[in-house]
């Protein structure tokens, strides 16, 4: 049989510059990207005047700490054109943040910006494993949040088979899954990972031909990812991304897994602290700030991403070039200052995941009772655990709590619930009760 022209098959080329040359390419784009946002952002423009800075006053990377940040506040407070760069007759695209509280994030993307984003995905799908003889079942949500369509585009690129499901109907995605033989799994780890535990349970692990999978949209932790490559039997794989910047695929795992490779040839990244905004060096966590160099719809420079990492010019031994960023290990706006203690919900799920007889489900339940902060800690047994004994079900409970308190230095009642009694999600997963936002 004649085999089909495939079109835009991905060069990997980008991905393995030596640095000087890469920091050339980025010390171009960067100037013409601060050059496009002055021109034709008044926000950005007003903010750079007020500091006295000029676009031909940034001509590397090194002058990037001249620059102001931008924040989500500003597309929110611009919604929805004012931070466009680009002629509204040349963005093709509207692109939004899943959040589902006030004014939506959205972004505006040219033909040049989704082919940007279509790439880097890519690059993700290829480090993950995959290629032209995969098929990709993509469960992100389709529409304006950016998984499912930018999923779909990146294993297009690379010539795979794609199974598009969006998310939810899970018995329906297992079915396709091993029908059609899927070798590939895109989707929120959380999803993944209930996905792993239902296919076990109707005892049809034998019938998949999962490999790989790329996850993100959320959070997780190294112990999850072991959960869930034991569940499918899969290299699970991290990716990041976010739609100011340019979707899912901005960093990604390689089948190292030891960090994610940042696409240098199109953004910028930098770790700040938070409180002084100051940059911070390789190897020190704190906030991750991006700049994009070759987004021309809604460029953002030196945007906060409010996720807490670090970043590292260490070689990889997959052959990368690029720096590569850590898990995100919480949020500045997503901490929890319980007792005059920062918390974060990672913490606690590392406390968990490693444990028998406990489910990779929690949720973290803040209430103010007598203007003292008290923190619950609700999580799910597993099946073998919920029919033991009430004497082993407490000694559990009691070995989270020392954990907790061990690692967050805070007690926390732990209460343990039945199996799947917590709400699961099919897209981000929400882990957070603050009832003091209440009174």
């Amino acid at each position: 049989m004649k085999q089909p022209k495939v079109h835009k098959i991905y060069n990997p080329i980008a991905e393995c510059m030596e640095r000087s040359e890469r920091r050339k390419l980025q010390n171009e784009r960067l100037r013409e990207t601060v050059r496009l946002e002055y021109e034709n952002v008044p926000l950005y423009r007003a903010r750079m005047d007020a500091k006295g800075v000029k676009p031909e006053d940034i001509q590397t990377v090194d002058d990037l700490r001249k620059l102001p940040f931008m924040e989500k506040t500003d597309l929110r407070d611009e919604f929805p054109f004012g931070l466009l760069a680009a002629d509204k007759k040349d963005i093709v695209r509207i692109q939004g943040s899943s959040g589902t509280t006030g004014k939506p994030i959205v972004s505006g993307y040219t033909q040049n910006d989704v082919e940007v984003w279509t790439e880097m995905v890519a690059r993700a799908i290829t480090a993950a494993g995959g290629g032209q003889d995969d098929i990709v079942q993509v469960c992100y949500g389709y529409g304006l949040f950016t998984g499912g369509l930018g999923a779909h585009q990146g294993a297009d690129r690379v010539g795979a088979m794609v199974i598009p499901m969006s998310s939810g109907n899970t018995q329906r995605q297992i079915m396709m899954m091993t029908e059609l033989g899927a070798t590939m799994l895109c989707c929120t780890p959380s999803y993944a990972t209930y996905l792993g535990e239902t296919i076990n349970d109707m005892g049809l692990k034998d019938k998949l031909k999962l490999k790989s999978g790329c996850f993100g949209a959320e959070p997780w932790t190294e112990e999850m990812r072991q959960k869930l490559e034991s569940l499918l039997d899969i290299d699970a794989c991290d990716i990041y991304g976010l739609t100011e910047i340019g979707g899912p695929g901005v960093a990604f795992e390689c089948l190292e897994k030891h960090g994610m490779h940042v696409n240098e040839d199109h953004v910028l990244a930098e770790i700040i602290d938070p409180v002084t905004e100051e940059p911070l060096p390789y190897g020190t966590p704190g906030e991750l700030v991006f700049t994009t160099l070759t987004k021309t719809g809604m460029p953002m420079l030196r945007y906060r991403t409010h996720d807490i990492c670090t970043l590292t010019d260490e070689p990889c031994a997959c052959g990368r070039t690029t720096i590569r960023m850590s898990r995100i290990t919480g949020r500045t706006d997503d901490m929890l200052v319980i007792r005059g203690v920062n918390v974060f919900p990672s913490q606690i799920e590392a406390c968990l995941v490693d444990l028998e007889g406990v489910a990779p489900f929690y949720m973290l339940i803040v209430d103010r009772v007598n203007s003292t902060d008290k923190l619950e800690v609700q999580v799910e047994m597993t099946e073998e655990m919920f029919s033991d004994k009430i004497s082993e079900i407490e000694e559990l409970r009691c070995r989270i709590a020392e954990r907790i308190k061990s690692v967050v230095g805070i007690s926390a009642k732990v209460q343990l619930v039945p199996p799947k009694s917590l709400p699961r999600s099919e897209g981000k997963a929400k882990r957070i009760i603050d009832n003091r936002n209440l009174h």
